[in-house]
């Protein structure tokens, strides 16, 4: 999905429709600010969908597609409160907010299921057990 959307914000339909959706008040000084911002969102919502399906950045890919979507939602409201403008894309503010909560949901649920295993270094004894307990069975075997 993410990297779904993530290429259409670099379709030249899309992405106009994109930068309409913008509220006025994040929008800028600068006109051409919203064509700049949505490429800018299109790259990060297809760096973390790869992250993704990537084991060693799935976990930091997925906590950043939450930090994502809470930014991206602004623009989402505004179009929910403008559907004679948007259309189809303007989904009604409710089941975008719950549908949005949802995939947050269920990517932090995620992250820490597809973290990488960690690693337990060298001369340290496996399962947690302490130096000094790993000393005194070390001990023993000596004897």
């Amino acid at each position: 999905m993410f990297l779904f959307m993530g290429v259409a914000h670099f379709r030249p339909g899309p992405a106009r429709t994109m930068a309409r959706m913008i509220p006025p008040r994040l929008r800028g000084r600068d006109p051409r600010t919203p064509m700049r911002l949505v490429p800018f969102t299109g790259a990060c919502e297809v760096a973390g969908g790869v992250g993704l399906l990537v084991p060693a950045l799935a976990s930091p890919a997925a906590l950043s597609l939450i930090v994502f979507l809470g930014a991206v939602f602004p623009a989402n409201a505004y179009a929910a409160r403008h559907p004679d403008v948007f259309g189809r894309l303007a989904v009604p503010f409710w089941p975008r907010l719950v549908f949005q909560g949802v995939l947050m949901a269920l990517l932090a649920v995620a992250a820490p299921a597809v973290a990488p295993p960690r690693r337990i270094p060298r001369g340290r004894p496996a399962g947690g057990a302490s130096t000094s307990a790993s000393r005194r069975l070390h001990r023993g075997r000596r004897r």
